[in-house]
């Protein structure tokens, strides 16, 4: 009888797996497409529902803001699906086992990892909190934490496909981002203090796992993300359209100008990993250096990852660790764009 209602329990909740299952998937789909929909309509209908919308400016901005939205979507979608499975389905402790006790050699296996462990920014500082509370190294969680968002498959593929024909690119974005995490790791390890880190002490949100916690993930990961992109493309246009080109000209004129100014956008902007590449793409009058520089940035610094590393670590290690990151990244970025680009 035990046996009876135990596979009767069993089949139960294989049926509930494959509901949430189907369910996940088209709520993913119909957002995505919600979403392609709501943007290719306010392209063809936003300028019948303002005034003067019918200059060329505005029908820039238009061809700008939906070019980004619709490329970055699908690598958007695919990104937040296997960050989800990950945080729903990969045990804490095989992180733990995998990591070496020594801090040196720990690091750059903790940044490795973020190519067969992708996940996004926002996704990446509960992580890291999470290893932590395992007791993994802070300064391999730490290098975990900025190497997941930056140098996954989908970012890569994502930056492929924005830059066809530039294998260059892809390459110098994971050389520059795997070195700033490594760098960030060790800098931790050597001069780090216990004072400025406030180490998690309790799981954030939801205990659930499984099917259970995959959809949660999924609908939260998607819709925050997607809120991003869509700011984020909104201003990258507004940025092409606006800024006149006398402007732009003073800091393309300039390597040093050019790749600080995008360093300080990928700050500001806010784009997700999955898709900062299309926003990048879009910035073609400035240097393949700072284009680099703005992909390198962004997953490791910008303000919404600031606010979430103060909440999650204290505000003086968000401070520091941020300052540093973004200087670290900006010179790494100007070593492998030199090299490569």
């Amino acid at each position: 009888m035990d046996s009876e209602h135990s596979g009767y329990d069993g089949g139960r909740s294989v049926a509930d797996g494959l509901r949430l299952v189907v369910r996940a998937f088209v709520y993913a789909v119909v957002g995505g497409i919600a979403l392609i929909a709501i943007v290719t309509v306010a392209s063809v209908l936003g300028p019948t529902l303002a005034l003067d919308l019918y200059t060329p400016a505005v029908a820039a901005w238009w061809t700008v803001f939906t070019a980004i939205v619709v490329q970055g979507v699908p690598f958007l979608l695919l990104g937040t699906v296997v960050s989800a499975a990950i945080g729903a389905f990969v045990p804490e402790k095989v992180f733990t086992r995998l990591l070496p006790r020594n801090q040196a050699l720990a690091v750059p296996i903790a940044g490795a990892a973020g190519v067969v462990l992708p996940g996004c920014e926002c996704a990446s500082v509960p992580v890291a909190g999470s290893l932590m509370r395992r007791g993994v190294a802070p300064a391999a969680a730490l290098a975990f934490l900025l190497s997941a968002p930056a140098i996954n498959p989908v970012v890569l593929v994502a930056t492929s496909i924005a830059f066809p024909g530039q294998p260059q690119m892809v390459l110098g974005r994971l050389v520059a981002s795997l070195a700033t995490a490594v760098v960030m790791g060790w800098l931790w390890a050597r001069f780090g203090r216990e004072e400025w880190l406030r180490k998690p002490t309790s799981a954030s949100g939801s205990s659930s796992s499984g099917w259970r916690a995959f959809l949660p993930g999924l609908q939260h990961d998607f819709l925050h993300a997607g809120g991003f992109l869509v700011v984020g493309a909104g201003a990258a246009a507004t940025f092409n359209i606006v800024v006149p080109r006398s402007v732009l000209d003073v800091f393309t004129g300039s390597a040093w100008l050019s790749v600080l100014l995008l360093a300080v956008l990928a700050v500001v902007l806010c784009v997700c990993s999955e898709a900062d590449a299309f926003v990048a793409a879009s910035l073609s009058g400035f240097s393949p250096t700072a284009r680099l520089a703005f992909m390198v940035v962004g997953p490791m610094v910008d303000l919404k990852l600031i606010a979430l590393q103060a909440g999650t670590f204290g505000r003086s290690f968000a401070v520091r660790f941020s300052s540093v990151t973004w200087v670290v990244a900006v010179t790494s970025s100007v070593v492998v764009g030199g090299w490569l680009l």
